[in-house]
């Protein structure tokens, strides 16, 4: 059995096309693998919080030097954390914010890319991942077009980002599928919707 977690982070609801796109590829997926369980989290309306000067110094204290203070200040971290890597695969539903992810995503990055937990850094100073043999997909909603070759290409930190920092903690095999021109008009909306969804079906047999 394989374990998905669905995470969705779109501040909206029934006008987020990238909650729908995932609700679409999670049913079909469910269909496909009767046996596989998803875990589910809205971090897009259940916000999480940001990291404060305690939460910094109880991630760099040793555990074994943890107060009850500090060991409750790292409380939601160590369940995030535990929840990641108790899933095999990932299906995140982003869409663009200037340019980049959410703020409540880099929040959720925060709080999981942690030293001696997602990554650890030798003697060296050389970081290296401890979270391996897992894929992710990524669904992403933007208002125009970032692909390469185009003039806006330039301003896509998202994909990027998003690459780099789920490298670092050792997840290399992410897939991407980019809705794009969604403020472009409504045929523009219409057509990258449908060439999404015609891609998100092909990744249920593929993925």
């Amino acid at each position: 059995m394989t374990q998905i977690l669905h995470l969705d982070v779109s501040p909206r609801s029934e006008r987020s096309h990238s909650r729908k796109l995932a609700y679409q590829f999670i049913s079909s997926w469910q269909k496909a693998h009767v046996n596989d369980a998803i875990l589910y989290r809205d971090i897009g309306h259940q916000a999480l919080p940001y990291v404060n000067e305690k939460w910094v110094a109880a991630a760099f204290t040793p555990p074994e030097n943890h107060t009850p203070e500090l060991t409750e200040e790292l409380k939601l971290s160590e369940q995030l954390i535990e929840e990641f890597k108790a899933c095999d695969r990932y299906v995140f539903s982003i869409p663009m914010h200037n340019f980049s992810v959410p703020a409540i995503f880099k929040s959720y990055i925060d709080q999981i890319v942690r030293v001696n937990r997602t990554f650890k850094v030798n003697n060296l100073g050389e970081p290296s991942g401890l979270i391996h043999n897992k894929k992710m997909l990524i669904i992403t909603a933007r208002g125009g077009s970032y692909q390469p070759g185009t003039l806006t290409a330039a301003y896509d930190f998202q994909e990027p980002y998003l690459r780099t920092i789920f490298g670092f903690i050792g997840i290399t095999d992410i897939s991407f599928i980019h809705a794009e021109n969604l403020n472009m008009g409504a045929e523009a909306r219409v057509h990258s919707l449908e060439e999404a969804k015609i891609a998100l079906e092909k990744m249920v047999v593929s993925w």
